[in-house]
């Protein structure tokens, strides 16, 4: 299987390093990454990139729906699948996923019929810690382990004709969690859905106004308000979220925008 891997932490990140690895056992692996960290910019494209090659792969000075573009469009690769990944730090709720540049990279990848696959890493903690987390390659091995499972048997068992690309998030390994026992196990892993909860507001400061994401502090003290079979729940209780998307926008036919319709050429 011919592989393209992306990511928005940069092609220097230790998460893309754990998914290459873990992936050069089961398939052929071309990286094309951005040059430096791009997160969080969701599907921003730009005009024209630069694309220098390197030991690691090809890297773009852009953004990973640019890498996506470049990779399928421009650089002679014909992947059967896109993978973005390990970003750092989990990417859960609908609200992420536009947000997201590792899953923009794999919605950016179903455009183009290419299904793919988002791998995110979770771990427990306040905002600041968050921050000041450097996860090593071990760190990873969780997602890795999912990632690796789910490209070597998710397009031959048919995920792929009934969903686009799949966001998956995985737990730190136990050993990285305080007082936690021991254990060679993998995480359960679950189907979710994305959790709908969102907690976001934001206050005056002078000339500033600061925006609060309140999820984290929530995850952080194990209060979510999340139901069972979301994301978020599936992660907080240590197991892999595998969650089944479609990149188009929906839409959904109803009576009342139809009449609202018919009554605008009677507007003067």
């Amino acid at each position: 299987m011919e592989v393209l891997l992306t990511n928005d932490d940069g092609i220097d990140a230790t998460g893309l390093q754990a998914i290459r690895e873990a992936l050069s056992a089961v398939a052929d692996v071309t990286v094309v990454a951005p040059a430096a960290d791009q997160s969080a910019v969701g599907r921003k494209m730009s005009r024209e990139v630069t694309v220098e090659e390197r030991e690691a792969g090809f890297a773009v000075h852009g953004t990973p729906v640019d890498c996506v573009v470049a990779g399928t469009q421009a650089l002679d690769l014909d992947p059967d699948l896109v993978v973005a990944g390990c970003n750092r730090g989990a990417n859960l709720g609908g609200y992420t996923l536009g947000r997201s540049g590792t899953v923009s990279a794999a919605v950016e990848a179903a455009f183009f019929d290419i299904p793919a696959i988002a791998a995110s890493l979770y771990f427990p903690g306040s905002d600041e810690r968050y921050r000041e987390f450097d996860p090593d390659v071990p760190a990873y091995a969780e997602a890795a382990r999912a990632t690796r499972f789910l490209v070597d048997h998710a397009p031959e068992a048919g995920v792929f004709e009934h969903a686009d690309y799949l966001n998956v998030n995985a737990p730190l390994p136990a050993a990285y969690e305080p007082d936690a026992p021991e254990s060679e196990a993998s995480a359960p892993m679950r189907v979710t859905r994305p959790s709908h909860v969102y907690r976001i507001d934001a206050e005056r400061e002078g000339d500033s106004v600061v925006i609060h994401d309140h999820i984290w502090e929530l995850m952080a003290e194990g209060t979510i308000p999340d139901p069972d079979g979301t994301d978020r729940r599936a992660v907080v209780e240590g197991e892999v979220s595998v969650t089944p998307l479609a990149a188009p926008h929906t839409t959904e036919h109803h009576e009342a925008l139809d009449g609202l319709v018919a009554a605008y050429g009677d507007v003067e």
